[in-house]
């Protein structure tokens, strides 16, 4: 019998390390959007405009008098209120399941499409010529564009579902429940265009927040910082500003998700009935609404705002009027 070639052995047991190892932050990941959720739950009912705690008489930074909500440790204790511990945890089992189809499917259709991962953690940019690093920045972003772009289309049919799980807290209905029955629901109701629903504009912002982020990366590490360091954060702090730039995007998504559906966070006069996401744009920013969301600790109400109730007390949380929220 041939004896193996140690350098093929090796070979496999590093490709092998390398996906193992890839799996575990990946699980990890997980782990921690998972513990997250409810806060991730409270921004998508702040992005939806509902508002159920009345906003409080207080004071801006410069001592103006305003009226200040509550920020997102308070809103989730009231889902905890009103659900209990698991009704903070509504909507994840389809984000997890999302995740993980978009982890999967985005890494076997770049390899389909002749974009494999390339390894270069072992080479330095300073040994590059700029010629060398363009290539390779124009090689990486192409797959991560391919990458997001996969991800975001295989995934985000798990993503409307799980919205509407969370935006059923506001009319307290039972359409969502399950994976496979919500499923059931949108098809029913609305057909495969249901499943993508909002689907430009999260393609639009994450896209566009990649493409920017990577070239204003690339420009200045390349011309203004030559410190390795400052080069880790830099990647941090130019897509932190992106995504604020583009955070209308999100809430438009987040709207679009759930209009069309019969739940009462998607009609009015919770929300109005939208044709498309740019008449949803084009509401939202007439009335001063893209951003809600955006500020999660300290939020102030933006405009006049009405706290409306609905049906016998304690058969659900109060129903606000489209209102300017930031």
């Amino acid at each position: 019998m041939a004896a193996l070639d140690p350098t093929f052995v090796n070979i496999n047991d590093n490709d092998e390390n390398k996906e193992v190892n890839e799996w575990i932050r990946f699980g990890m990941r997980l782990a921690v959007s998972a513990a997250l959720h409810p806060f991730e739950y409270s921004k998508v009912l702040i992005q939806l405009g509902y508002e159920p705690i009345p906003a409080r008489p207080g004071t801006s930074l410069l001592g103006k008098p305003i009226m200040v909500l509550p920020n997102i440790f308070q809103y989730a204790g009231y889902i905890r209120k009103m659900d209990g511990f698991y009704g903070c945890y509504r909507g994840l089992a389809p984000k997890l399941v999302g995740s993980i189809v978009s982890m999967i499917f985005s890494e076997k259709i770049a390899d389909r499409v002749g974009l494999p991962a390339i390894d270069d953690k072992d080479k330095d940019d300073n040994d590059l010529t700029d010629e060398e690093l363009y290539v390779q920045f124009k090689v990486n972003l192409k797959r991560d564009v391919v990458l997001s772009v996969s991800g975001i289309i295989v995934s985000h049919p798990f993503h409307v579902i799980s919205l509407r799980m969370m935006a059923q807290f506001i009319g307290r209905e039972t359409l969502y429940q399950s994976i496979f029955g919500s499923i059931k629901e949108i098809y029913k109701t609305e057909g495969v265009l249901g499943f993508f629903s909002g689907l430009v504009p999260k393609l639009l912002c994450d896209v566009v927040c990649l493409v920017l982020t990577s070239t204003t990366v690339f420009v200045l590490n390349k011309y203004v910082i030559k410190d390795k360091i400052g080069r880790q954060y830099n990647a941090g702090f130019v897509q932190f500003a992106f995504s604020s730039i583009l955070y209308p995007f999100q809430v438009v998504s987040s709207c679009m998700a759930v209009t069309g559906s019969r739940l009462m966070a998607g009609r009015p006069p919770v929300m109005p009935e939208y044709k498309n996401w740019v008449d949803c744009w084009n509401d939202l920013q007439a009335r001063g609404e893209l951003k809600r969301g955006t500020s999660l600790f300290w939020r102030s109400v933006g405009g006049s705002s009405k706290i409306v109730g609905a049906g016998r007390r304690g058969d659900f949380a109060p129903l606000p009027t489209i209102a300017k929220y930031q």
